[in-house]
């Protein structure tokens, strides 16, 4: 149904101002005043939203949804996952779909695909996992950028013998993407090193969460940062670095940046608020804050907030890969190196940026709404058909009360999973509607959309068009001046 949504503040990447939105067949019709009589000739529902804001629909960059890992798989599959990222702003997703060595691509592709359709509650797509380089692989990758859509590559630099690929791997990975107009993702830590570490600390008898931490230390993080970025600019490619946690990491990449290198950064809420002494909690409590990489120290955290504030870091990502204390993360109490890492962000990504960033003056609603939406719509592919509020992209649109006062906890969140990281933080702001394509999924706080109704979207390759794209000229607001 056509929809005319009346009386909000529209915030951009660009801009801030009042104006109403008129939305029909899933796709902004027009933006601005006076629109009353155009709505009322196409049946259009009227909702006034006076006091709250439009912001874009949040784009997670950075989820794992029906993952297997350590023995077990994340509590969140694309139905309980999407429903909860909806429910917390985020209207598309993009999925990491894991590869087995020695076996197409294509079937790692189409099982990623059976895993969500007719599941997914919002739009999603996927990043491709690279774990080896050769003949077969090359064979494929061009079909898989041009007609699966999926022009971004995740290699892991981490987790020996499980997902880690060498550094000839990362480099041919880098060429062909380079070719291809396809970025290349990177988990930056060395993992080599790190299994050192982890095998001498188990040695030793240290088996608690906590060496999780101790195992993995910030330098290592930076090294690998440095070393991928690097290779980027030898090879010309697009380098995307997920999960950014530390200032090493940070100044990696803020030293690539500077030498003209494509290396952009993403970081997490849980890296932003969260930090290491979560892993000594007692009890084994502390398994539910093994991420990788590991939670640091609090003085990260100021960096982390200042290269957002600065540019230096340009998405936010949840990591979405949750896992039940009971019995998943129970699976390292006597092993720290067994505990399944990872947890669940989802549903608290979008507020939790507005809350401790906008709230509390860390950062503009213009750079809020990059973070979350317009900047990852940018590097993968998706604008402007997403990550703005335009006339021709899609409606996907959150209505946002910034003054709702709430505190997370596991009790009233929407996740598959049987804690929340965050339990006991107070947040101001939160979504209360949320339309995908024109169609509510949130409405006033509840969930009213379906499951299956999400669309897999394909993506464009770098600095090519998305699919459908309007010319510049048919982007205009009516009757209104922005400021």
């Amino acid at each position: 149904m056509a929809k005319l949504i009346r009386n909000g503040t529209i915030v951009t990447a660009a801009d801030t101002y009042q104006a109403d939105v008129l939305i029909e067949g899933g796709i902004i019709q027009a933006i601005g005043t006076g629109l009353e009589a155009a709505g009322a000739a196409i049946g259009a529902e009227i909702i006034d939203v006076s006091g709250k804001y439009l912001f874009p629909g949040g784009i997670d960059p950075h989820t794992h949804l029906d993952m297997p890992f350590g023995g077990t798989v994340t509590a969140d599959n694309f139905e309980t996952g999407t429903i909860a990222a909806a429910f917390g702003g985020t209207t598309t997703i993009i999925d990491f779909c894991l590869t087995d060595k020695g076996k197409p691509l294509a079937d790692s592709i189409q099982k990623w695909h059976a895993k969500s359709a007719g599941k997914s509650a919002i739009d999603y797509g996927f990043h491709l996992m690279i774990g080896e380089i050769n003949d077969a692989v090359l064979a494929e990758l061009p079909d898989i950028v041009h007609t699966e859509g999926i022009t971004s590559f995740k290699v892991f630099m981490a987790y020996k013998n499980v997902f880690q690929a060498d550094d000839g791997t990362l480099y041919r990975t880098m060429l062909t993407a380079s070719e291809l107009g396809a970025m290349v993702m990177v988990h930056a830590e060395n993992g080599d090193v790190i299994d050192y570490l982890v095998a001498k600390a188990l040695a030793e008898g240290h088996t608690e969460p906590i060496y999780h931490a101790l195992t993995r230390p910030s330098m290592l993080e930076g090294e690998a940062t440095g070393r991928a970025a690097k290779l980027a600019g030898l090879t010309g490619a697009r380098l995307y670095v997920v999960h950014v946690t530390c200032e090493e990491a940070v100044k990696a990449i803020a030293e690539a940046r500077e030498q003209g290198f494509d290396v952009w950064g993403e970081t997490c809420p849980q890296y932003l608020l969260l930090d290491q002494s979560y892993l000594e909690l007692p009890d084994f409590e502390g398994a539910k804050y093994v991420w990788s990489p590991p939670l640091r120290e609090t003085r990260h955290q100021d960096v982390l907030w200042n290269a957002l504030r600065t540019g230096g870091l340009q998405t936010i990502g949840s990591d979405q890969c949750s896992f039940n204390f009971s019995g998943q993360k129970e699976l390292g109490r006597e092993d720290f190196s067994k505990i399944p890492n990872g947890g669940p962000v989802i549903e608290d990504r979008f507020s939790l940026l507005y809350s401790e960033g906008v709230a509390k003056g860390r950062l503009t609603l213009n750079q809020f709404v990059d973070l979350v939406s317009t900047r990852s719509a940018k590097l993968f592919g998706l604008f402007p058909r997403k990550g703005t509020i335009a006339v021709g992209s899609d409606a996907d649109i959150v209505i946002f009360d910034p003054t709702i006062q709430r505190v997370i906890s596991e009790a009233a969140h929407h996740m598959n999973v049987d804690y929340n990281p965050f339990e006991g933080i107070a947040v101001t702001g939160a979504p209360v509607s949320v339309l995908s394509r024109g169609e509510f999924v949130i409405r006033d706080l509840a969930f009213v959309g379906r499951a299956g109704a999400g669309q897999y979207v394909k993506r464009a390759p770098y600095k090519q068009p998305v699919q459908g794209e309007l010319p510049a000229a048919s982007y205009k607001a009516v009757g209104i001046s922005s400021k």
